[in-house]
């Protein structure tokens, strides 16, 4: 099952290589939700591997991002104590454009390319 969040890209690490034939990078986004009138930050930290770890090549630090990912979990014994652990694995980074409903990153179009004004005629007069 994959998943997607959006976020501000916050961490980026450089590739591991954990074993001979296993290489890992990890990246941290900051996800802030508003719930009521409480503000909630989380940092969610995801993991590429193998031929993945370049995805994020083409990202900067601050740029809001759309992650697509799997959630892995796996079991770990050593020495009879047995652990879990998950892994956000990413296999898709994309950069989001600015809140489409923020009217404020609408930029004004330039005089140049606005079309010609109609002609002024008598029965079009406004009533004021």
């Amino acid at each position: 099952m994959a998943f997607e969040v959006s976020g501000k890209l916050v961490e980026i690490f450089d590739t591991v290589q954990a074993s001979a034939s296993f290489r890992k990078r990890e990246f941290v986004i900051e996800k802030t939700e508003n719930v009521g009138s409480s503000e909630y930050t989380n940092f969610i930290k995801f993991q590429l591997t193998q031929d993945r770890c370049n995805l994020i090549d083409s990202f900067n630090l601050n740029d809001q991002v759309k992650v697509s990912f799997n959630i892995r979990g796996n079991r770990w014994e050593k020495d009879g104590k047995v652990s879990f652990f998950t892994n956000l694995a990413a296999w898709r980074i994309e950069k989001e454009a600015g809140d489409a409903g923020n009217d404020m990153d609408v930029p004004f179009p330039d005089v140049n390319e606005m079309p010609p004004a109609p002609e002024d005629s008598p029965d079009d007069d406004l009533p004021f």
